[in-house]
């Protein structure tokens, strides 16, 4: 990152010291004036109380903000007084002076023309300040002698005028950080002399590029540019800027490839060019030998990181990361003596690490991840006892973390999340004086955890690996830990009381293990705790009531467990954003604050009750109620019987009287109402709408959905046949349906493409509406589970109500997703056995879910999300439509176990 570079900011020595001997020897009368001038100078300034030590009986030329060429005012340092008024006219009174220093005040007004009357001046810094508006166009006004222009930080706006071109004398001008919203001018490219060049963080700047004339800057040094709003590419003509020492062009909008000449540049120290669009390789010749920094990270490079880098001996930053870069690293990289910052994250890149990497070097920071990398860690990283960071997650790397990072106190970060690596931690890696994160998930680690951790370890993550063993004792002196993950090991023993000991843990998450016993009573200082999982355990006895009291939790998962006895009331206390209690052995009620559906999968598999429907859990009153039900369950159920057989006796009866006179009674109303329907085609019909609906009889049903039925029609002697899907058919069409029926009519009769059905027309009266579509023949998604055409899933579902709704929608989902997952057909089960009683049959025994799963698609990296839809299936299946979730409920779920 560009700092301003001292000579910039300091008041350059050598126009000090040649001004000294300019002037001729003053007589006293001329100190005298210039005294008195100064004084009243710090009169119009309110009289500062930095420069309280100006007074009349001493020489100005003894003050520490006052330089002088014989008896003669020339140098006025007044950086950061406290001075708070514009400019006087009176300052340029003092006709000798060369040097004025008013940065870091807080002068305010438009830029100070007073000034103009300072003829010899050669030097003006009025950075950090409050100027405001545009920079004067007639600025080239100021002395012909100035050399050095810091303008630097203020609040400047409009274009940098053309009239700054016509200051042939300088040699430093620093425009950086004002409000400027114009442009700036190419005429900078007249200053022959310019050495130095700032016009960073100018984000308001007109979009601009990099004039092409920049190139005739040849005695340029310094070039910062940052931030300035540039387009377009880095001008071919910056191969005649062979005196550049730094380069800085980062956080714009540039775009193309990066010039070979950049790299041809032999005093080129410091190449700043990241977060642009720069796109292509990087240079393969390299001659800048003197570079130091190299920063071309956040573009668009594609292709190898050139061999010419290793020859850089002075390097010691190389940031390349958030490109697209590929092959290997270098090995010569690794075996540069000064190198401390190597950052790569987030490219193509592969093969081994370079071995050397870190022996010769005092190397600080070493970021590799989100690559392909393979192989092991280099064995030297920490070899200058530097490091302050390992981060390589995201990789392929295998073997042993290096023992010497075992022994490399200064690290503050190790990230090796996601790769391969196995064996031991090393012993000293866990209690690195200085470490502060610790994240080895999804490895092959192993090993048991250690008694004491580093003093100040805030994250340790440790979940996916084959960690063993008890959580120690010891745990009690993980004083500042706040995020705790060691999910889907093999930790085993109980938990131990002094895990509720940490008062800053945050997170304790240690699901997918062997824990047993007890959860710990006594919960000693959990009151910053969000989040605890303890899910898919062995963990038995009651759920304390002293979870109830944690001021934080907001995330409690104990499912899957061997919890007993009734829920804790003192839980209903918390305001849990997540609740899972599923697949335990608890009983009672469950606490009133839960009784409602944001909680509808929170106590699955238990033996609970609850006081509404809401959740789908037997009532609490009609438990009670029938330990006091005075008539045998024999006589109750012969009296169910024989009420059941007249009932469908009477049903019977009542279909077959309604069939008769509705069908004659359906004929002659459809003649009768044929002039009350309206249709509106979107494509050349052979039918008309008498067709249509003489032919919606109970014969031509073909499904049902949330919202209505379909129908095949057949519309001409030559066997084809169209869809009609009947949106409702009551009375009253509810405003819901009716903007379902709208949408669907704009979207669908506007579309055409091969792969959606056509919308052929829509026919509407008062009660009821009708779209009809070209009939797809055996066009189902059970073309491509089981290649022949089953039988609508959740067809069974219909039986038990009289209409079909989104609850309906989501047991065929369900059904779908078993399918998916299983590779068996709805009706696998025969006649007496559907594939969702299968599933809640095995599910219920007790049988593993990985024996249902489809052996043709069963991987070890798909379980997880396998089990998982499966498990949803069923909730889907459920035989209780009140528990099911929601469409728009599945979908979040299905998106969380998604791998994107």
């Amino acid at each position: 990152m560009t700092k301003i570079p001292l000579p910039i900011l300091k008041f350059p020595l050598l126009f000090l010291t040649a001004s000294l001997f300019v002037k001729p020897f003053l007589v006293n009368s001329e100190i005298s004036d210039d005294r008195s001038i100064l004084l009243e100078l710090k009169k119009q300034w309110d009289n500062p109380p930095d420069i309280d030590n100006w007074n009349d009986t001493s020489s100005p030329c003894d003050w520490p903000e006052i330089n002088c060429t014989g008896k003669a005012v020339t140098v006025l340092l007044l950086s950061n007084k406290n001075i708070v008024n514009p400019i006087p006219t009176i300052l340029c009174n003092l006709k000798n002076l060369t040097h004025i220093d008013l940065s870091y005040n807080y002068i305010p007004s438009t830029f100070p023309t007073v000034l103009y009357n300072c003829t010899s001046l050669q030097y003006l810094d009025l950075s950090q300040n409050y100027f405001v508006g545009e920079i004067p166009g007639d600025i080239d006004r100021l002395s012909t002698h100035l050399k050095f222009l810091n303008l630097g930080a203020n609040n400047f706006s409009g274009d940098v005028p053309a009239a700054i071109g016509r200051m042939p004398e300088l040699q430093t001008l620093q425009l950086y950080q004002n409000e400027f919203n114009g442009t700036f001018s190419e005429n900078i490219a007249n200053l022959s002399n310019l050495e130095v060049l700032t016009l960073a963080y100018n984000e308001l700047f007109v979009p601009s590029p990099i004039p092409e004339k920049f190139g005739n800057l040849r005695n340029l040094k310094y070039l910062w540019m940052t931030s300035a709003n540039l387009i377009g590419g880095i001008p071919e003509s910056f191969g005649n800027l062979e005196n550049l020492e730094h380069l800085d062009l980062a956080m714009n909008f540039l775009t193309g490839s990066i010039p070979d000449s950049i790299f041809q540049f032999k005093n080129l120290e410091f190449l700043y060019l990241y977060h642009n669009n720069f796109s292509g390789g990087i240079p393969r010749l390299v001659n800048s030998t003197n570079l130091v920094e190299i920063d071309l990270s956040m573009n668009n490079l594609t292709g190898p990181i050139p061999e010419g880098f290793g020859n850089l001996q002075n390097l010691t930053l190389l940031s390349l990361f958030s490109n697209q870069l590929t092959g290997e690293i270098p090995v010569k990289i690794g075996q540069i003596p000064s190198l401390e910052y190597f950052k790569t994250w987030k490219n193509q890149l592969n093969g081994t690490l370079p071995p050397e990497l870190g022996r010769k070097s005092p190397l600080l920071a070493f970021e590799v991840s989100d690559n392909a990398f393979t192989g092991q860690l280099p064995q030297n990283l920490c070899s200058k006892s530097a490091l302050l960071g390992v981060v390589a997650f995201n990789n392929f790397l295998s073997g042993a973390i290096p023992r010497s990072l075992g022994t490399c106190s200064s690290l503050t970060t190790v990230l090796l999340h996601n790769n391969n690596f196995s064996g031991a931690v090393p012993e000293g890696l866990w209690t690195a004086i200085h470490l502060t994160s610790l994240l080895l998930s999804g490895n092959s680690f192993s090993g048991e955890l250690p008694s004491r951790l580093a003093w100040n370890l805030t994250r340790l993550q440790i979940d996916g690996n084959k960690f063993s063993g008890e959580i120690p004792t010891g745990v009690s002196t993980w004083s500042n830990l706040i995020v705790f993950q060691a999910s889907n090991n093999q930790f085993s023993g109980r938990i131990p009381d002094e895990l509720t000991s940490l008062s800053q843990i945050n997170s304790i998450l240690l699901d997918g293990n062997q824990l047993s016993g007890e959860i710990p009573g006594n919960i000693i200082a959990w009151n910053s705790l969000n989040a605890l999982n303890l899910s898919r355990n062995r963990i038995s006895g009651e759920i304390p009531s002293s979870l109830g009291n944690l001021p934080s939790l907001s995330y409690l998962d104990l499912s899957q467990n061997q919890f007993s006895g009734q829920i804790p009331v003192q839980l209903g206390l918390l305001r849990l954003h997540v609740l899972n209690l599923s697949s335990n052995q608890l009983s009672g009620p469950i606490p009133k604050e839960f009784d409602n559906l944001a909680y509808e999968y929170s106590f699955l598999n238990n033996y609970l009750c609850a006081d509404t429907p809401d959740l789908g859990l037997p009532s609490c009153r009609r438990i009670k109620s029938g330990n006091s039900e005075k008539l045998s369950r024999r006589n109750l159920a012969m009296i169910i019987v024989a009420v059941a057989i007249f009932l469908v006796a009477i049903f019977l009866v009542a279909i077959v009287l309604a069939f008769f006179f509705g069908r004659d009674y359906q004929k002659r109303k459809l003649a009768r109402n044929f002039s009350a329907w309206k249709l509106t085609s979107f494509q050349k019909l052979d039918f008309t709408e008498a067709n249509i609906l003489s032919s919606l009889v109970d014969t031509n049903l073909i499904g049902s959905g949330g919202s209505g039925k379909v129908y095949r029609v057949p519309i001409n002697h030559m066997g084809s046949a169209v869809a009609v899907k009947r949106i409702w058919n009551s009375k009253n069409l509810d405003q819901k349906l009716e903007k379902q029926f709208l949408a669907e009519v704009e979207i669908l009769g506007t579309i055409r493409h091969a792969n959606i059905v056509k919308l052929l027309c829509c026919i509407s009266s008062e009660n009821s509406k009708l779209l009809v579509y070209e009939y797809m023949e055996n066009q189902s998604l059970d073309k491509w589970l089981h290649r022949r055409k089953t039988k609508e899933a959740g067809n069974n579902e219909y039986a038990y109500t009289t209409k079909a709704n989104e609850m309906i929608d989501v047991y065929s989902f369900g059904v779908v997703l078993l399918e998916l997952v299983t590779g068996q057909e709805p009706n696998c089960g025969g006649n007496d056995k559907s594939l969702a009683e299968l599933a809640w049959k095995h599910y219920a025994d007790g049988n593993m879910i990985e024996d249902a799963l489809d052996e043709e698609i069963k991987e070890p990296s798909n379980m997880e999300v396998m089990t998982r839809v499966f498990k949803l299936g069923l909730i889907c299946t459920d035989t209780s439509p009140s528990t099911r979730p929601t469409m728009k409920e599945v979908v979040q779920v299905l998106r969380h176990y998604s791998p994107m």
